[in-house]
């Protein structure tokens, strides 16, 4: 069995292994890191076999803490990223790589029309009718976007929410709200196979699908990184927030999706939602306005430049072909946003 984790922030590791009476055996780890002493990558694989297969990815770390030199370092490497390479061997999950992506970059949709591309995507990626999908999105009006599960009476004052024209519409995933506008946001999904995540926690399944986009803020001078569970933040602040559904239908897939802050009125955002001195507080801060520090300011780059930035470093890392919702597809999205997405029902299904 073979297994690859990219430690975020860090470097490949690979394990590979067999497996006899529910035991590991035969294990060999390997990658671009860099270790010292030598001995320990020979300490590693001694402390990985004999584990039950079934043991998860803290305790195999736990099992290497214990059995490495005095002295050890480790450079782009941890023993956690270690310990998820052996949980992705064992469940065979597939890589990146394994795959043929496919872009959407298409003209404005409505804000509930994105709501039902989001799951109607995801759902023929899951069936094996359309290859892992990397959607940038742009907004045809501006939007505030509730998570599955919260009240929409204690995220959105609807008063405000109609004075500025904002439509309001609940996602099929969790998290917290999202204040759109179309020029001054950056949303993109991703509808990836199931077997692509499999071997990693919930928590770590966040930063394995935003590597790509942590790397291409890098490359545009902005240091970033996963605050768990779902905030991708810098020394400056907050710049986006990500959310996931898992569908069950089909082979299985994740709908993995993130808005980034390119610019944002401050002032308008907080008219409109109803941000508490609570969730606030655990933030650190004082102030909703110091929580978001938009990509314009730290990149110096045009919204447009920014995406084809990203685009670009995702084709660079897996390969990407441009490609487009297919009429059928057109067809079951709207048919959706208007029976679900764009209904009060949903929308305040928590009210």
């Amino acid at each position: 069995m073979h297994g690859e984790y990219k430690v975020p922030g860090g470097k490949l590791v690979v394990v590979d292994l067999e497996a006899r009476d529910g035991v590991l055996t035969d294990v060999r780890v390997a990658g671009d890191f860099f270790l010292e002493p030598d001995e320990a990558i020979l300490a590693i694989d001694r402390a990985l076999r004999g584990a039950p297969v079934d043991t998860d990815a803290s305790g195999l770390a736990a099992r290497i803490d214990a059995a490495l030199p005095p002295g050890t370092e480790m450079y782009g490497l941890t023993t956690e990223g270690i310990g998820v390479a052996v949980r992705r061997a064992l469940a065979h999950a597939t890589d990146w790589t394994d795959y043929d992506w496919q872009l959407i970059h298409e003209p404005p949709r409505s804000p509930a029309l994105h709501m039902a591309l989001d799951e109607v995507l995801t759902t023929e990626v899951a069936a094996g009718r359309r290859p892992p999908t990397l959607r940038v999105w742009e907004w045809g009006a501006p939007a505030v976007v509730i998570g599955s599960f919260q009240s929409l009476r204690n995220e959105v004052d609807p008063a405000a929410a109609e004075r500025h024209g904002i439509e309001v519409v609940r996602r099929i995933s969790g998290g917290g709200a999202m204040f759109i506008e179309p020029g001054n946001t950056i949303t993109y999904s991703l509808s990836v196979p199931g077997a692509l995540i499999q071997g990693l926690s919930f928590t770590d399944s966040y930063a394995y699908l935003d590597d790509w986009v942590l790397g291409a803020l890098g490359d545009m001078g902005v240091k970033a990184w996963y605050q768990p569970l779902n905030d991708i933040a810098t020394d400056a602040g907050k710049i986006a927030g990500a959310a996931q559904k898992r569908m069950v239908s089909g082979e299985g897939a994740v709908l993995h999706h993130v808005t980034m802050a390119y610019d944002i009125d401050a002032d308008k955002m907080t008219d409109v939602l109803r941000i508490g001195r609570e969730k606030l507080s655990d933030k650190g801060t004082k102030s909703a306005k110091k929580r978001v520090d938009p990509l314009r300011r730290q990149t110096g780059l045009p919204r447009e430049a920014v995406i084809e930035r990203m685009i670009g470093t995702f084709r660079d890392r897996y390969g990407l072909t441009e490609g487009g919702v297919t009429a059928e597809e057109t067809a079951l999205a709207k048919e959706l946003a208007a029976s679900k997405f764009a209904t009060e029902e949903w929308t305040a299904r928590v009210p």
